[in-house]
């Protein structure tokens, strides 16, 4: 691993450190509108924690190739189930543990499959055509994506803004007619990542994470193979292992929405029991015929 492969890890570790931490933070407050949240400390302060990690995103996309930088992404969900457990003073899970270990060995093998290729950028042409396929996607889930689909929707939105921004950091001298719509783009993109995950995180933390985790280096896959040129070490075996990697990372994540599914059903339960039963009165009776009795209505008090 040479120097600036090695600065792009240490750099993608701290920022997955200020993700998780952000990440946590939203999902504690995932319950309310977004004008209550604009009132909310707390929620500023997530909004500072993912900055700060989206700065050292972007400066480790300066030094690794998008695949690499997106894949150490999934530090965020290694730290950030821990982290939930620890701030809520309770023990990690076996699913959470299992699930969060295959999701990191799954994309820790991505990483080690993808090599370790120099920044590279997008063409005009495949800037403009990537923007307008991620703005068309992510319109038509706005109005539909809600739990899983918008943490997908919103890891695909932060993953095409990792493709713009690492171009924008090899090409910022090409002037303001490149630049300015480039950074306009990111801008969108990345408010709208937020606003789908912070949708994804009414029904928990861990599911909505991984899924969004997991979409994010996916996204930056699709797009450092189709229109950066970079490869799978390997070659056909490198695919194969690359595939078997996604697999393990789908178990890791069918074991976290799991979990969360249960945490939901097992709250609504706790919901339906905890109401409280109207009791009633017992009908005064009294003979009639053969003497079996006949109930006689109460009057209301």
């Amino acid at each position: 691993m040479d120097a600036t492969v090695t600065i792009a890890v240490l750099l993608g570790v701290v920022s997955a450190l200020g993700y998780a931490a952000g990440a946590l933070l939203q999902q504690r407050v995932g319950d309310r509108p977004v004008p209550q949240l604009l009132r909310l400390p707390r929620w500023w302060l997530a909004i500072g924690s993912n900055g700060l990690g989206a700065l050292l995103h972007v400066a480790a996309l300066r030094f690794g190739s998008l695949v690499l930088v997106q894949a150490l992404g999934v530090l965020t969900l290694v730290l950030a189930v821990p982290l939930a457990a620890a701030v809520g003073r309770r023990r990690v899970g076996r699913r959470e543990a299992a699930g969060t270990g295959l999701a990191a060995a799954g994309l820790a093998g991505l990483l080690l499959l993808t090599g370790s290729a120099a920044a590279s950028a997008l063409t005009s042409h495949e800037l403009v055509v990537l923007v307008l396929a991620a703005a068309l996607v992510l319109t038509v889930a706005a109005g539909r994506a809600h739990g899983l689909t918008a943490a997908a929707a919103g890891g695909l939105a932060f993953g095409v803004a990792s493709a713009i921004t690492q171009t924008l950091t090899v090409r910022m001298t090409d002037g303001l007619p490149f630049v300015a719509p480039a950074v306009v783009a990111v801008a969108a993109l990345n408010v709208a990542g937020v606003l789908l995950t912070q949708r994804s995180y009414r029904r928990g933390l861990a599911g909505p994470l991984a899924v969004g985790t997991v979409a994010n280096p996916v996204a930056a896959a699709v797009i450092g193979v189709v229109l950066l040129g970079e490869r799978v070490r390997g070659g056909t075996t490198g695919i194969a292992l690359a595939l078997l990697c996604a697999a393990v990372i789908a178990a890791g994540v069918q074991l976290l929405t799991a979990r969360r599914d249960l945490h939901t059903r097992a709250r609504s339960a706790h919901l339906v029991r905890s109401r409280p039963v109207r009791r009633h009165r017992r009908a005064v009776t009294r003979p009639a015929g053969r003497g079996r009795p006949v109930p006689v209505p109460l009057m209301p008090r």
